[in-house]
Formats: structure tokens, sequence, C-alpha cells
């Protein structure tokens, strides 16, 4: 499988980790990762926003892994943040978790299910 960034010069700059286009070739695969919550198997919630991302992304990693899949492979990702005040924090724990990578992205602002929640992930993998 290859994954092939398309960035045209004709629209804005993907910048904060993430490309404008994500062409997947060859893929056998696809992995749709359900929305993810800052809360573990016991139902305890991470008061601030950092805990909570890094939660959530355990628990994409996990999912991915249970599929024998790396956030390498992760094509599309969509985060409902419950104010824009969580960006700055969210962008810098993905790029944190993905490394390098750099998949497609969408930010929404967005009422979340659970007030304790600050935000939710969802993924797209494939190989």
């Amino acid at each position: 499988m290859e994954m092939i960034a398309h960035d045209p010069d004709s629209v804005p700059a993907a910048i904060g980790g993430y490309t404008n286009g994500l062409e997947v070739v060859g893929a056998r695969r696809l992995l749709f990762v359900s929305g993810q919550i800052p809360e573990d198997r016991d139902g305890k919630v991470p008061e601030d926003a950092a805990g909570q991302c890094r939660l959530i992304w355990a628990n994409i990693v996990e999912t991915l892994s249970h599929a024998g899949l790396t956030v390498a492979e992760i094509v599309k990702v969509t985060t409902y943040l419950s104010d824009r005040s969580l960006a700055a924090v969210n962008t810098a724990v993905r790029t944190e978790v993905l490394g390098g990578h750099e998949p497609a992205l969408t930010v929404v602002l967005a009422g979340i299910f659970d007030e304790r929640w600050l935000l939710e992930i969802d993924v797209i993998a494939a190989a």
C-alpha cells in the first residue's frame, strides 16, 4: 500500500500535522475506528485536556493494534472539540502520537455527549 499526499499550491497550506488530501493506493483493508472518548475501562475521565487527548489516542492505538495496524496506517482523523481553546493541545498531542505521519484531518467544534468529555476522535486506517 502506498499513501500519496496531495497539497496543491493553489489551496491553503495544511498546517498542524496533516495533509489536504491523502490518496491510498493498493489498500486491501480498511478499519473504521468509532469515536473514541476520554474514558478508561473503569469510567475514569482525566480532568485536563492533554490527559483526555492522550487517553483517546491510547484507545485508538490499542484498537489499531488489535487489528494488526499502527498509527502509520491512519488515513483520516476527525476530531470533535468542545471548545476552540483546545485546538493547540489537541494538535500537540496528535503530532506527538503520529510523529511525522500526516493523514487527512478534520476538526469540528461540537457539543460533546458527556459534559466531562472535552473531545472525541475517530479515525480511518488502511492497509
